[in-house]
Parts: structure tokens; sequence; C-alpha cells
């Protein structure tokens, strides 16, 4: 699939060549997922939105992102996309709207976009977004930007809330609407790690919030991780969209299910869904779960 965009006459006045550019110098990178450790909504604001808290931590399923400056281009960009289909236009893919949002104020020169997409869509697992912040520091080193991470954070904010998560990429506490960040003290290095998602299954992110109803932990999940193994957290850590998602889409809990009778240490659906991970103690033999023909799975050690 290729989306291109022609150079409008005020793009090609705007000194859009300015910046050090090599002639068909390439530059790739891989942007990774995420699993949500736990998710609380807490309050619902008075602006609409919901507060939470929940943990976000990188995990190795990838993307493949690569952009090209061209010789010469009639062109702003050009998206090619592959692996997994994505639909729309593509001004509305979050890669594109990174180099578009640098684009207005660097005034960065044409592009070659090369977007592999292996991370599933509607799984909670953040792949859009992470192509959003992966494409910000791509850009960021290719054309010199000198933006540091705290600048980078604030353009992924413009992008999604949890965009600005990849931008440093660690384990990171998330509160308010998910775009408030601490650092968390936590690794998982050395516990198996299982991602399943169903293929047909796509959970509406809006109509999950709207079924919740918000209550404020009696433990943070800051304060779990810190004082609790991994080991305690199924009775200890949930996710508050399970109680609404489980019933409407029964698959999802029965994988859940599974992943636990396979001997999962702590599993969990991550975000609003669709995709349910399970954590297994290390040194542990990875069992190969498959529920139906039709899905996603991944399975790795994770730190190896």
């Amino acid at each position: 699939m290729v989306y291109i965009i022609e150079l409008t006459e005020t793009s090609q006045e705007n000194n859009i060549l300015t910046l050090p550019c090599i002639n068909l110098e390439y530059m790739i990178t891989f942007p990774n997922a995420k699993i949500n450790l736990g998710l609380n909504i807490t309050e619902k604001r008075p602006d609409g939105y919901h507060n939470l808290e929940t943990i976000f931590y990188p995990v190795p399923v990838e993307d493949a992102l690569e952009i090209t400056v061209p010789d010469r281009s009639d062109y702003k960009f050009t998206l090619h996309q592959s692996g997994i289909t994505v639909e729309g236009k593509a001004e509305q893919n979050l890669a594109v709207k990174a180099y578009l949002l640098l684009d207005k104020e660097f005034h960065l020169p044409p592009v070659n976009i090369y977007l592999y997409k292996h991370i599933p869509l509607g799984a909670g697992l953040g792949g859009g977004s992470t192509d959003a912040a992966f494409m910000l520091k791509l850009l960021n080193e290719r054309f010199d930007l000198s933006l540091d991470s705290s600048a980078l954070e604030e353009y992924a904010a413009i992008l999604g809330a949890d965009c600005a998560f990849f931008i440093k990429n660690v384990p990171t506490f998330a509160e308010g609407i998910g775009n408030v960040f601490s650092p968390v003290p936590l690794s998982l290095e050395g516990y198996a790690l299982i991602i399943i998602k169903p293929e047909d299954v796509f959970v509406s992110t809006r109509n999950a919030f709207s079924q919740i109803k918000p209550r404020k932990p009696e433990c943070s999940l800051k304060e779990i991780v810190a004082h609790h193994p991994v080991s305690e957290w199924k009775e200890q850590m949930k996710n508050d969209f399970e109680e609404s998602v489980f019933p409407q889409y029964p698959i999802i809990g029965e994988i859940k299910t599974e992943l636990y009778r396979q001997g999962a240490v702590y599993a969990a659906m991550s975000g609003s869904g669709a995709s349910v991970f399970g954590l297994f103690a290390p040194h542990t033999v990875i069992p190969e779960i498959r529920l139906r023909s039709n899905m996603f799975y991944f399975q790795c050690v994770i730190g190896q």
C-alpha cells in the first residue's frame, strides 16, 4: 500500500530543503509495543475524560519504520505500508502525523516513509503511539533537530496521551489521563512473556470507558510493584476494563483463564483490549497456547 502527498507551492517556498540532507540516505528503527501492568480508572473528570493509573512496560513486539530522503521529489511524503493492513488515509497514520507535526516548525525535506506493521491493531499494545514516538526520535536524529527528551515528550503528547511514554521507553507509572509520568524501578528480565490477541476482535476504547464505574483503588499500582513480588500480583493488581470487556468478548476472558491454567504467574488484558498477556516465572518451560487458529501470538523471554 502506497500513499503519496504532493508538495504545494507554499511548501516549496518554505525552504524545506535547507536542513542537512544526504541523498538517498536512510535510517531505520523498530518501534516496540507496551503492556499495561494493572489499569485503574480512578475518576471521571469535568472535561469528560477519565483519570487513571497504570504501569507501562515496554515489550519486544516490534514494527519496522524507515525513512529515506530522495534526490528530488514532487511530493511532501510518500508512505509505503506493509505487514498488517492499516485502513484510512495516510494523513491519519500517527507516524505521518509525527512527521507533519515537526515539519510545521522545522520545514523538513520530503521523505519516503516505509512502515512494516507487526504490532496488532486494536490490541491495547500502543502500536500507533509507538510509531509516532519513534518517528519523532528518528527525525530528530536524522535532521539534527537538537530536541531533548522533554521536548520530544511534549510533541508526542500532542499526538496521543501514551505516545510520550515511548520517548524514554522505560517502565513508567502513568497518572492523569495516562500522560503524567514517573519512573518505576521495575525489571521483568528473565520472565517469559506470551501475548495473544484474537484477530477478529476489536474493542472500542470509547465504549469500554463508557461502561466503567470509576473508583479509587485501596493500594496504588506503584506501591504494589514496589512491595509485592510478581507471584502476588494476581491477587493485588487488576485491569478495570476486564469487568465490562470480558462479558462482551468472552474469548478474551478465556485466553486469560488459559494462560493461568498453563502456569502464568500473572495474566491480564492490556489497556482496553483486545490482547491478553501472561508472565511466566524465569526458567519456566514456555507453553504454546492457541485457542483457535485466527490469533496473533507472540512469545519471548524478556531481556533476551
